[in-house]
């Protein structure tokens, strides 16, 4: 099989340590966080049975955290080669890792506890020789913090080089259906061609995490771009029996997307991210099929000016004003419409004498 999916937490890091386990030559291994003890010892035992292992670590968060130091000791201490990612990045987001220049994971996940037993994550295992050329190349060239440039017509989708651009295109091409669950949507770009899908006749659901988890910097392009789908008629959902951190999409049950990416500008145009395209039908099925599972046990995602500014008087960073909400209906604020399916948000002129907003 040249595609296979791994799926989180109900796959367990299972995969992950019998895949180390069986490495014999080389382990390339790059992760945003890397924190899990159990992951940890898998890789230093490679490297004591022989294995050639290299890891680049992110150094730090936006904010200046370090969480990675003390599994960077650990690794450096068993006499693991390590290093920071490419210094050309604001950050490196990436999570894979690549064994014996023959099989390639590309990771939503980071190596770290809660990403493994508490969150919706992917990760799709490659054995296509090109595909897994293309990562180490891309390891070595960051490795070295060189330059890299990804093979024109590769499933593998690259931020900074490419990311928009593929995923705007994956957008485009749906005919029928799309099935996102992501973090962020906040890329003015990938909104409009959301945007576009919908209004060609497109069911577009979105699974995304709801406003008080992203950072007040965040926030209202973030708000803001998931009330502009809920307006054309995407349906936007939240989880709720896992939390969500799985950066994935489906087209027309055909064609999918695993990866690190937010829909976000940072990873499109400063950070180093990776994922991948895959039409495998067995992946495929199985990706479509949590989604729905996800959907099923999910709950409408409250946009309305109420739910928001209730939202805000429970954390600091960011006032009403800033995000223009009203604590008045009357005004350009948004109310649930019972005759769309109860969900329906649209917006009203009040005394400002504007028109509805498209439906």
């Amino acid at each position: 099989m040249s595609h296979q999916l791994i799926v989180l937490p109900d796959d367990t890091a299972r995969p992950l340590i019998e895949a180390i386990a069986g490495a014999t030559k080389s382990l390339n291994i790059r992760m945003f966080l890397f924190t899990d003890t159990t992951l940890l010892d898998a890789v230093i035992a490679a490297h004591q049975r022989g294995v050639k292992v290299r890891v680049m670590l992110n150094p730090t968060r936006r904010s200046g955290e370090s969480e990675n130091e003390e599994s960077r000791k650990a690794l450096v201490d068993a006499g693991v080669e390590v290093r920071d990612s490419n210094p050309a990045f604001a950050l490196t987001h990436q999570k894979s890792m690549v064994i014996d220049d023959r099989l390639g994971f590309v990771e939503s996940l980071n190596w770290e506890p809660r990403d493994l037993t508490q969150t919706r994550d992917y990760a799709i295992v490659t054995t296509k020789g090109h595909e897994v050329a293309e990562m180490v190349a891309c390891f070595d060239a960051d490795w070295e913090h060189g330059r890299f440039e990804p093979a024109p017509h590769s499933p593998l989708i690259w931020c900074p080089n490419n990311g928009r651009q593929r995923i705007a295109a994956f957008i485009d091409a749906a005919e029928k259906t799309l099935w996102l669950q992501n973090e962020r949507y906040q890329d003015q770009v990938i909104i409009e061609r959301l945007v576009r899908a919908v209004l060609r006749g497109v069911k577009l659901h979105i699974l995304a995490k709801p406003p008080h988890t992203l950072k007040p910097d965040k926030l209202i392009e973030g708000v803001g771009g998931l009330r502009i789908l809920q307006d054309v008629g995407a349906k936007v959902h939240t989880m709720k029996h896992l939390k969500l951190h799985a950066k994935m999409m489906i087209a027309d049950s055909a064609h999918a997307i695993v990866g690190s990416i937010n829909l976000a500008p940072g990873s499109f145009d400063a950070r180093r991210e990776l994922a991948i395209e895959t039409d495998d039908p067995e992946a495929v099925r199985r990706l479509e099929a949590t989604a729905m599972h996800d959907w099923s046990t999910s709950h409408h995602l409250d946009l309305s000016d109420a739910a928001l500014i209730a939202d805000l008087k429970k954390r600091k960073g960011l006032s009403a004003d800033q995000l223009v909400l009203y604590e008045d209906s009357e005004h350009w604020g948004y109310h649930h419409d019972s005759t769309h399916n109860g969900h329906h948000a649209s917006r009203h002129a009040g005394h400002h004498g504007g028109k509805s907003a498209a439906k």
